[in-house]
Order: structure tokens, then sequence, then C-alpha cells
């Protein structure tokens, strides 16, 4: 299962321009890119998470072999600088341990295998408190319980109230054939998925995939990544973002993020809302950069 759960990076080398879908104008609204350090770690840095106070930069690293995937934690420098404090304690694991999320209460989420055989489930939560991770449960009423489906990718509001993931279906090579994002609500048990007619994601989902949740912490932008079918050599991950006037509206159709270029997922928008950070392959690694809204 392990290679199941990685977040499409396996897949691509090499990039193309993703097929017309009907969406406003690309945006440019975001300066170029800049490169981001984080002091004292030499490895793969993917699913890039801030926490909300901005303090905190959660990660994993290569989500593929030959590595066993971890969750890890650094300390903010500054806006392009983070100091490396080393792996979270209390949860790694030889399973896939990845996509960190976290709520303002310090209630974390991620996303592991270590039980899907037996439950069908992916998605974890666990309480949070300074690098250490305790009281590691399993998520209930989220999953689809149905083999082939995987849930690899998760984001949880900044009030818990919402969590954003993905349904993905897995063809018998383990490649991904579909990939939506999906939305449940905080119920008094845990967290309930919206009903199927639920319209807040209905401008985002495609026929293409759609992963990597993150959003703001007023609930009103919404960034993802989108990569179009069928996958190739050539195929390259996008970032998007849409918008909405109220929590109670859906999104709006998305525009793709130019200034944001080459292999791109994994978005994390910081508090405040001006900084966006992405994980990127630059020379066969994963690098963490960061956009700037001009």
């Amino acid at each position: 299962m392990k290679t199941v759960l990685i977040v499409l990076s396996f897949l691509l080398a090499a990039c193309s321009h993703s097929r017309f879908f009907p969406v406003p104008p690309p945006d440019n609204s975001f300066a170029q890119p800049v490169s981001v350090a984080v002091k004292g770690y030499t490895g793969n840095i993917m699913e890039p998470f801030v926490s909300r106070d901005g303090n905190l930069l959660l990660f994993n690293n290569l989500n593929s072999a030959p590595e066993n995937t971890n969750l890890h934690w650094a300390t903010r420098i500054n806006d392009s600088s983070f100091q490396y404090q080393g792996e979270l304690t209390g949860v790694n694991s030889t399973d896939l341990e990845g996509v960190p999320t976290m709520d303002s209460a310090g209630l974390f989420y991620f996303v592991s295998n270590r039980n899907y055989s037996q439950t069908l489930s992916t998605l974890y939560q666990a309480d949070f408190n300074s690098g250490h991770l305790s009281n590691v449960r399993l998520l209930p009423g989220v999953s689809k319980l149905e083999p082939g489906w995987v849930n690899f990718d998760v984001e949880v509001s900044a009030d818990g109230a919402n969590l954003y993931f993905v349904d993905a279906k897995f063809n018998a090579s383990g490649q991904p054939a579909s990939a939506d994002l999906v939305l449940a609500q905080q119920t008094g048990a845990g967290f309930k998925r919206v009903p199927a007619n639920d319209s807040t994601l209905q401008n985002i989902n495609t026929d293409a995939l759609e992963y990597a949740a993150s959003i703001s912490a007023d609930g009103l932008t919404l960034y993802f990544t989108r990569v179009v079918l069928p996958l190739h050599e050539n195929s390259c991950p996008e970032i998007f973002f849409s918008t909405r006037l109220s929590d109670k509206l859906p999104f709006s159709f998305p525009s793709k993020i130019i200034s944001i270029t080459g292999f791109a997922e994994a978005p994390a928008i910081a508090p405040g809302g001006k900084i966006l950070y992405y994980h990127k392959k630059e020379n066969n690694r994963f690098v963490l950069y960061m956009v700037r809204k001009k």
C-alpha cells in the first residue's frame, strides 16, 4: 500500500501544460517564487503545512521507496527559513506517515497506510504538543470503506470544523484513475461527509486529478493541486486557487497561479493569507518554495 499513498510525485519527471478547463484567466497576483531553507535538514521536503500561528513548519520526507516516509517539524526563523527540529515523536513507524495538518487548538491530522488492509481507512487524528503526538487514533466517518479507494490527502480548517480530503480510485497497476476533493464537517462524534449533492466543491472537481487542498483561515480561499489524465511522462501538476464570498457558498471556478512553474504540488497557505508555500521537484529532489502576494 505504500506506493498507493504517495501524492503522484512518483509518476512524473517533466512537465507539459494542462489542457483547457472552463476556468477564469490565470492569476498573476503572486510574485516570483523564493527558495525556502530548512536549516539542519538535507532530505526531501514534501507536503508542507504551516501552523495556524505561523511558528511551525510540518512536512514529510520523500513519500516513495526507498525512503521510509515519516513526519517532521521545524520552527520559524523568518518567512523563507526554518530551523529543523527532527521527526515528530509518538507517531512514526515503518509504514507511511505523511501529509500533516493541524487546527488552531493543536488537533493534528495525517495520512498513514498502517492499517489500510484491515480498516480501508488512512486518515488519523492525534494531539500535538511541542513536536510530540499522543492519543493517535483512526479518524472515523470519512473513508468510503471500499477496496481500491484511498484518502491520500487531508487538510483541516483553522477552527477544526471542516475537513478537506481526497477520494482516489486506484487501478490494478497502482496508479490513480480518479481523485476528487471531498468535504466532511465536524459532528459531536467526529466528522461526517457532506451529502453527494453538496455544491461547495462543484466548481473544483473535474475529470482531472484534484488533490492536496489548503484552506485559508477564514474559509474563503481554497488552494489545491490539479494534474490532467491520462498521466504520462510529461504530465505536470499545477497549483490553483478558488474563492468565495461566504462559507455558505460554493467555491468559484479556480485560477492557476502562473508564477508557480515546473513540477509543483501541495500548496500551504500561511497565516494572513499573503504567503503560499509548496514543494517542487528540482534536480530530482523535492524542495520547499514560497510565493508572496504582490
